[in-house]
């Protein structure tokens, strides 16, 4: 296999998990202003990977332009949000995003990583303020909206190297668990 992790990183979950995946199935890895020069038609395995951002993963939409010329490669893409990885709305988000993928035959998965408010953009910083201030000062909040409340008030960190394994899978390693050791 020679495999490729392509990713955009705001705050370094995503980069990380990118580095993780690269290392563990021993693909290149590229941050997406890197690969945008590249020449990727060499790759028999394309792994895209964003943060989530408004229900969408970050730049997914340079990784679909991309797949008219990647048919017949071992095609997968993961995100990298604030939420755990059992969280209700993960499951609609991947069941979304695997549909507007699913053309190019694209795997789709989650990884949980956190926030981490001082490697923020000055607009997101504030976009986050205010989604807070608003949630706080919303009455009658649901248990979810009080636990979100709670992680997303300082930053934090939940990113775990086996949360990589379906992707390892997904690139063709046997069980993924080879990789996972380093």
């Amino acid at each position: 296999m020679k495999g490729i992790v392509i990713y955009h990183s705001q705050t370094g979950f995503t980069r990380r998990y990118a580095h993780w995946i690269a290392e563990a199935s021993g693909a290149d890895c590229l941050s997406l202003s890197e690969a945008k020069h590249r020449d990727l038609s060499g790759y028999d395995t394309i792994v895209f990977g964003g943060w989530a951002c408004a229900g969408r993963i970050s730049r997914v939409s340079w990784f679909m332009k991309q797949l008219p010329a990647w048919k017949g490669k071992r095609l997968a893409a993961f995100c990298v949000g604030g939420s755990p990885v059992d969280h209700p709305d993960i499951q609609t988000f991947l069941a979304d995003t695997a549909e507007q993928l699913s053309a190019g035959s694209v795997q789709v998965f989650y990884c949980p990583g956190g926030f981490n408010y001082e490697a923020m953009s000055p607009a997101s910083r504030l976009a986050m303020k205010l989604f807070l201030r608003a949630l706080r000062a919303k009455k009658d909040k649901t248990p979810q909206e009080e636990e979100m409340i709670r992680m997303i008030g300082s930053s934090y960190d939940i990113s775990d190297r086996r949360f990589i394994l379906p992707v390892l899978q997904a690139m063709g390693l046997e069980d993924g668990t080879e990789g996972l050791s380093a």
